[in-house]
């Protein structure tokens, strides 16, 4: 699954979501996380803005976890970021300008549907 970032500081908040996952040991324990760009390098560019972060899930996932960690992140930052989650399946949703309660409710209600 993936959490792109969208925003004015997609890097510094995708950064600070891939930090706050290493932090969170239910996360962390739930699979590989890793730090990437959506789209690739252009050429003649220091490199592709870093606006992913993946996470391959194994069977300790708790979607509950997952949504409380993503909805108490968003909070701590200056203007809470437009985060869009995609499944392997291609299943996703865009969570912005909602309350914490409901961005935990919209990333839980999209895991539980896998």
């Amino acid at each position: 699954m993936t959490f792109q970032i969208a925003g004015n500081t997609v890097e510094d908040d995708a950064r600070s979501l891939h930090d706050w996952f290493l932090l969170d040991r239910s996360v962390r324990s739930a699979g590989r996380l890793e730090l990437t760009a959506s789209a690739p390098a252009v050429p003649g560019e220091q490199g592709s803005v870093l606006d992913l972060v993946s996470l391959a899930l194994t069977s300790n996932f708790s979607a509950a976890s997952l949504g409380v960690s993503i909805a108490s992140w968003r909070t701590t930052r200056p203007q809470e970021p437009t985060v869009t989650v995609e499944l392997d399946n291609g299943r996703k949703v865009t969570i912005s300008g909602v309350p914490p309660a409901e961005a935990q409710r919209l990333v839980e209600q999209l895991l539980d549907g896998q």
